[in-house]
């Protein structure tokens, strides 16, 4: 497994702009494929985006196309979150996770390895 440190949480206004970053640590970082997800009270965890090892191949759920986009620097183990056009109903608290597949985020599932979250709150 690799362990997952989220940051670049917080409040921001509807329409606004949030990067959110993941630090991994171990040196098989870029054999992981990596995942968001998010969870907002009383609601079940989601998927929002997920990226291959090698960066090539993305992901993403239909309620953040063209407003999200993931990214991941395997030289700085880290992947990254800049969520645009924010709206309220993307508060939620976003987890990051790690799959040893890029395929296990298209089968529905997810992989072990996953960070404390951190919260985002958008405001109306």
């Amino acid at each position: 497994q690799v362990q997952l440190v989220e940051s670049g949480g917080g409040l921001v206004q509807t329409g606004g702009s949030l990067g959110l970053s993941c630090a991994a640590s171990g040196r098989t970082f870029s054999s992981y494929a990596m995942g968001w997800f998010r969870q907002a009270p009383g609601k079940e965890r989601e998927f929002v985006a997920a990226i291959s090892g090698s960066g090539s191949r993305t992901r993403y759920a239909d309620s953040v196309k063209g407003r999200f986009s993931i990214s991941r620097d395997n030289i700085k183990n880290t992947v990254y979150l800049q969520m645009n056009s924010l709206k309220p109903e993307d508060t939620a608290v976003y987890y990051c996770n790690g799959a040893t597949a890029f395929v296990i985020y298209l089968s529905g599932s997810t992989g072990t390895s996953w960070g404390q979250g951190t919260q985002v709150t958008v405001s109306s």
